[in-house]
């Protein structure tokens, strides 16, 4: 993947992802039992990342140790969604390109066998806590 579809496709994922959050936040805050899990939704089973949009929502508002438990990726996409417009507007204006160097380091790691076996194994635990926890 070039340096500019990287960039380009980040940057159109952060703002979907704040425009879902903000669509979840403004139902949660009218429909207490809404769920915004397709997945969820169509099969009633709670999918790997349920609980993250709802996570993510925790954290702004500074809730961390809820955010933890309803799911603890929430945590990281809040993470990865406050870092990366400014990291994105960092390289663009400095013609920069650190964020895309990153990333091909991170694809590089993931890529080891163990590794990738060891996230895939996490996210299998993440999904039974989230079936066990009814979410």
């Amino acid at each position: 993947m070039t340096r500019n579809r990287l960039y380009l496709l980040l940057a159109l994922g952060v703002s979907v992802s704040y425009g879902w959050l903000a669509w979840a936040s403004w139902h949660t805050a009218h429909q207490h039992d809404f769920t915004p899990c397709l997945f969820k939704n169509a099969t009633g089973i709670a999918c790997p990342a349920c609980g993250t949009t709802r996570s993510a929502l925790l954290v702004s508002n500074r809730r961390i140790a809820e955010a933890l438990w309803v799911n603890p990726l929430g945590i990281i996409a809040a993470v990865i969604l406050l870092i990366t417009p400014f990291w994105l507007l960092y390289d663009l204006i400095n013609n920069k390109d650190t964020l895309y160097k990153s990333y091909k380091k991170a694809e590089n790691i993931i890529r080891i066998k163990w590794v990738a076996i060891t996230l895939i194994i996490l996210i299998l635990i993440n999904w039974a806590w989230n079936i066990q926890k009814g979410l």
